[in-house]
């Protein structure tokens, strides 16, 4: 089969991507990224992308897609409020649009986010951009599944976004203590991803503790 995938650096999108390359199931995969990586494979076509809301010149790239990995986005609070809207709900948006026009029976997986509110009224951010995503994607003709992980503990080793997540890795081993609502690694939810993209999930919304009974990659 044949995927697209746009987020691929980023630290779960990179373990999706990889997923992909491993699989015997995948023959050809697309990736969708701001600027040129080093990484090379006979699988894998990379393709850079200017803007994220036009892919009008870009649309042979979403024919005969069978799978498609939205994993692009940035943390709260690195980018200003508008562009933090435009990468959450138009990137996210018109890739999944762009995707039913050229590979309509294709299987989209979103990375959304713990919290996400669809009804759009959360005074946060974060909480209501995904659920505008989710919202959008989800009147599209797609077979759509959104993925809502809490704290995301980095199995490879990376530099920490801010200080509140410095603290949160620290506290990991207590916080998984606490069950599977609140935690999962890196790892756990790129094979989750990978795997429901491939074989379907029992939902559509998949919540954390949803996500960690796909953890286990049967490709």
């Amino acid at each position: 089969m044949k995927v697209i995938i746009t987020g691929s650096s980023g630290m779960v999108g990179k373990l999706v991507l990889t997923n992909c390359l491993n699989s015997d199931k995948v023959t050809e995969v697309i990736s969708l990224v701001r600027k040129p990586t080093e990484q090379r494979h006979d699988k894998l076509t990379e393709i850079v992308i200017t803007n994220f809301e036009d892919y009008s010149n870009k649309e042979s790239l979403f024919k005969d897609i069978s799978v498609a990995f939205f994993c692009l986005g940035v943390y709260t609070g690195q980018v200003p409020d508008d562009l933090f809207k435009k990468i959450t709900v138009s990137y996210a948006v018109e890739f999944a649009k762009t995707l039913e026009k050229n590979s309509p029976q294709a299987t989209l997986c979103l990375l959304s986010g713990a919290g996400a509110d669809r009804t759009e009224k959360s005074k946060t951010s974060f909480a209501r951009y995904k659920g505008m995503a989710e919202n959008q994607v989800s009147e599209l003709n797609l077979n759509f599944y959104s993925f809502r992980p809490a704290y995301i503990y980095p199995v490879e080793p990376r530099k920490e976004p801010n200080f509140g997540y410095r603290i949160i890795k620290v506290l990991y081993p207590v916080l998984k203590l606490l069950g599977d609502k609140y935690s999962i690694k890196s790892t756990e939810l790129a094979n989750a991803i990978f795997s429901v993209g491939l074989n379907g999930a029992d939902k559509q919304i998949l919540e954390n503790q949803d996500i960690l009974k796909y953890k286990n990659n049967d490709d």
